[in-house]
């Protein structure tokens, strides 16, 4: 009975070395050395981010496009039946043009382009932060998992120590058999959580692996103890840094300068538009001529330059159609992110009160262990000395697990409701 008193405080000790907050766990670069290696594989493996990476490239070249002339025009003509002139007969004709927009429309359709491809690369950068969000979420949360099955198994373990005493106490008549036949309830009991566990973590590594879009081909690396997330700055603050810099409201202030240089546009295209050109005519020498009666420019060919064309925008309609379209656009993009700024705050408030009830949880479940931790080992004495029996030390026994387990969740909620506030704040690879 000595050598299981003895199994029963290595358990304990055990046990509260995992979950106790101390400051070796939070050691420098801790995260980083299990976290850094998933995050870095996700960013290079993952579909859609590589896709909305492709689609922010694409339109950076459309800022190119936009800002160039239109192509210029040539054509050739050629004469059935050459008109003859005093030089000689006209046999072709070639000429070219080159439109020339409104001053400064190029670069409007240019400045609208870029605002568009930056609008673009805020959607990459939301996406990338979200998936950061959810690996780190995700690797937490697999955490979790392997350390509760690691406690559940270590308390199977110190059950059939229980068993071994409620047996003996009940062979010496110290205590009835209902005390076997509870110790036995209980290991059917962390038995069945035990395999609900084990089978949680296989949907929770398929979605990690889904992330990662590879398959692990070695266990995961988890620390000791979890490192500690926390929020530097008060909730105020955060909803500054959220309005200021979260990708999704940068995204709609980009498209809502977009719209606005596409006011510019369609203002320059209701104004006139230049062409510039020349033409060319080949002329054939005249061969019935005296020669005494010679032209000095029999023959040659004609140059006609420059031409001068202009554009008249007569039907204006349009062009009012334009800028109101323009308009339209840029207040229903303001309204879009005055509603997502009421549902960041909304999210903010909730995450916040979320994250302070985790950190009021850590706080209370280490308080409850280091007591529930005291009342086993005075059970432990008790037991020895045969003024307790195995059922109390059982219940106490069965407490202590629960809020260690229950310190764990909190700690992981802890955790997470950071990095969501982060993704929000528009952080997450730190």
């Amino acid at each position: 009975m000595k050598k299981n008193i003895i199994n029963i405080s290595a358990f304990i000790m055990f046990f509260l070395g995992l979950w106790t907050t101390n400051s070796h766990a939070q050691e420098e670069g801790i995260q980083s050395r299990y976290l850094e290696k998933y995050l870095v594989l996700a960013a290079e493996n993952n579909p859609q981010i590589r896709s909305l990476y492709k689609e922010y490239l694409a339109a950076l070249e459309k800022v190119v496009q936009e800002g160039t002339l239109p192509d210029p025009q040539i054509s050739f003509g050629y004469f059935i039946q050459p008109v003859e002139t005093r030089v000689g007969a006209q046999q072709a004709t070639a000429s070219f043009s080159q439109m020339f927009p409104w001053f400064g429309t190029l670069d409007a359709q240019e400045r609208v382009a870029a605002e568009r491809a930056q609008a673009r690369l805020q959607l990459f950068e939301d996406a990338k932060l979200e998936l950061f969000r959810d690996v780190k979420i995700t690797y937490t949360e697999l955490y979790y998992l392997e350390m509760a099955i690691q406690v559940t198994e270590e308390n199977l373990t110190l059950l059939s120590s229980f068993k071994s005493i409620a047996e003996v106490q009940f062979e010496s008549g110290k205590t009835g058999f209902s005390s076997v036949l509870q110790v036995e309830l209980e290991e059917e009991e962390l038995e069945s959580r035990l395999a609900y566990l084990k089978d949680s973590r296989i949907p929770l590594l398929t979605e990690f692996e889904e992330l990662l879009n590879e398959e692990l081909q070695e266990p995961l690396e988890f620390p000791e103890s979890l490192w500690e997330e926390q929020l530097l700055n008060e909730k105020s603050i955060l909803l500054e840094m959220i309005l200021a810099e979260n990708p999704r409201l940068e995204q709609l202030e980009h498209q809502a300068r977009s719209f606005e240089e596409q006011l510019t546009v369609a203002k320059k295209m209701g104004l006139p538009s230049f062409t510039l050109g020349g033409t060319y005519t080949n002329i054939a020498s005249r061969t019935d001529l005296d020669p005494a009666m010679a032209l000095p420019d029999n023959g040659q060919d004609a140059f006609i330059f420059p031409q001068i064309g202009i554009r008249v925008p007569l039907y204006r309609k349009r062009y009012k159609a334009m800028r109101q379209e323009a308009i339209l656009q840029q207040e229903a993009v303001q309204l879009k992110k005055e509603n997502l700024e009421n549902e960041l705050e909304t999210k903010l408030e909730q995450l916040y009160r979320d994250y302070v009830d985790a950190v009021r949880n850590v706080e209370l479940y280490s308080r409850l262990t280091t007591i529930a931790k005291q009342s086993l080992e005075l059970y432990q004495t008790e037991l020895s000395t045969g003024r307790n029996n195995v059922l109390e030390i059982i219940r106490m026994e069965r407490q202590l697990l629960n809020y260690g387990l229950e310190l764990a969740r909190a700690k992981t909620e802890r955790n997470n409701n950071v990095y969501r506030i982060n993704y929000l704040i528009g952080e997450g690879y730190e």
